[in-house]
C-alpha cells in the first residue's frame, strides 16, 4: 500500500508559503492505518525498546498504538507547563527563539532503550533536543522513526540516532 497516497497536503498553513502534510486522512482510513503501524513496528521492534516516547502532539498518536503492539511502555515529551507533578526540561533553540520541551521526573529509569517517534521529521530540532533530554536522565535511546520526512530541510543530520521515516517529500 503506497502511504504517501493518504496524506493530504495543505497549502499556506499554519501560514502563508508552507504546505502541510496531514495524517488525519491517514488515521481516517483503517487499512493505510494499519499499514502504518505494521510497518513501524517492523522498523522499532528490532531495537527492543522498553518505552517508545511520543512528542507532542502527534507523535503521541503514533507511539501509543505502537507501544500496545510491542508490548513496552509509552511516554510523553510535551511542551512546557503541560505535565503534572516534578518534571525535568530542556530548552532548546529555534530559528527565531528557543522553545522547552519536558518529560515527567519518574517516567524513565537509567539505562532504559527508548525509541522516539514523531509524526514528521523536518529541521529535527525538536526530536534533536528530545534526544539530548532524555540522555539527560539516563536513557538509553536508540533510534527514532517518522510517518513523514520533509528530507529537503536536512533533519536527519541533526540526530546522532538510526531514523527511519515510511514516507519521504523532497521539495
Amino acid at each position: 500500500m503506497d502511504l504517501k497516497q493518504h496524506i493530504r497536503s495543505v497549502p499556506d498553513f499554519p501560514k502563508p508559503g508552507i504546505l502541510f502534510y496531514d495524517i488525519s486522512t491517514l488515521l481516517a482510513h483503517p487499512a493505510a492505518w494499519q499499514e502504518c503501524v505494521d510497518q513501524l513496528a517492523a522498523t522499532v521492534n528490532p531495537h527492543k525498546p522498553d518505552l517508545l516516547v511520543g512528542i507532542e502532539s502527534r507523535g503521541f498518536l503514533t507511539a501509543a498504538p505502537l507501544a500496545l503492539r510491542l508490548g513496552c511502555g509509552f511516554m510523553m515529551v510535551r511542551k512546557k507547563g503541560k505535565l503534572p507533578g516534578k518534571t525535568v526540561r530542556f530548552t532548546y533553540d529555534l530559528e527565531y527563539g528557543t522553545d522547552t520541551i519536558e518529560i515527567q521526573a519518574d517516567a524513565v529509569k537509567p539505562g532504559q532503550r527508548l525509541v522516539i517517534l514523531d509524526d514528521l521529521l523536518a529541521t529535527g530540532g525538536t526530536a534533536s533536543a528530545a534526544v539530548a533530554l532524555l540522555r539527560q536522565v539516563g536513557a538509553d535511546v536508540r533510534a527514532a522513526a517518522f510517518i513523514i520526512e520533509l528530507s529537503f530541510l536536512d533533519g536527519r543530520k541533526k540526530l546522532d540516532v538510526p531514523v527511519t521515516t515510511l514516507i519521504a517529500y523532497d521539495s
